[in-house]
């Protein structure tokens, strides 16, 4: 599939990571999507209007120094500049009664963004997501010797300010023409939203209903720890898929039938 046909068939708002409202339509449920590592908002590209079809405003920004806002890399950007730009986001449009979500590193910011916002959030839905826990950094989460293994990814191959691109023969994505798409707008994440210690003023989605969604076709060793907190939590619901990790990517139906399911 050819780029230019793919965006031949999206909304102008989805393929913009945008709301879609005609002009005197009532405000629909908000769903703010946050994408995961060395990603953009464009990765919900075949969610999007999926969800628009189901009735929901999709919000899909793009993290600072990443995808669309890579001129903006620097070893200066922290987990909480990404914080900052989903709460600021939140604020100018003014959203309420969002559904919430965060997939893979996105879910660290998800957490954060809950835990500061919970009034405004309705509910908080983890796709394969990493999980915030107060006092540590995302580095601290992963699984033993898997932090020492990236940074060293940093440094070698990405001057200690960036996660490098994964090659594509990394990644677990079955079709061929949606990987070779995938990994041509993959990005370098910046390094230090993983050195950022974590504070949190309450239990991860305290007081909220929480979905967390794991993808196991293949299950990535990243996400387990985050996996096993999710199910020792009697309060949420847990559910396992078997999806590739970037199942937005090639099972854009599931995922949006995922989230709406879980509303």
């Amino acid at each position: 599939m050819q780029r230019r046909e793919i965006l031949a068939g999206l909304p102008l708002a989805a393929a913009l990571g945008g709301m879609s409202v005609a002009e005197g339509e009532p405000m629909r449920r908000p769903v703010m999507l946050i994408h995961g590592l060395n990603c953009g908002g464009w990765v919900w590209r075949f969610v999007s209007p999926l969800l628009v079809a189901r009735g929901f405003d999709v919000i899909a920004p793009t993290l600072t120094g990443t995808g669309d806002r890579a001129h903006l890399l620097s070893h200066e950007i922290t987990l909480e500049t990404h914080i900052q730009d989903i709460v600021a986001t939140i604020d100018m449009l003014d959203l309420r009664d969002i559904v919430l979500v965060g997939h893979s590193y996105g879910g660290m910011v998800a957490t954060c963004v809950a835990d500061r916002l919970g009034e405004r959030i309705a509910r908080l839905i983890y796709l394969d997501a990493l999980i915030a826990q107060d006092g540590k950094t995302a580095f601290d989460i992963l699984p033993a010797g898997m932090a020492t293994s990236r940074r060293e990814r940093a440094h070698t191959r990405g001057a200690d300010v960036a996660f490098p691109v994964p090659p594509e023969s990394a990644l677990p994505i079955p079709d061929t023409e949606r990987r070779r798409w995938f990994v041509s707008h993959l990005r370098p994440h910046p390094v230090g939203t993983y050195e950022t210690p974590v504070r949190l003023s309450h239990p991860p989605g305290e007081g909220l209903p929480v979905t967390y969604i794991a993808y196991e076709n293949p299950a990535l060793a990243s996400i387990e720890p985050s996996r096993a907190y999710a199910r020792s939590r009697s309060d949420w619901h847990y559910r396992s898929e078997a999806v590739p990790h970037d199942a937005e990517v090639v099972y854009p139906e599931k995922v949006a039938a995922f989230i709406a399911e879980s509303v």
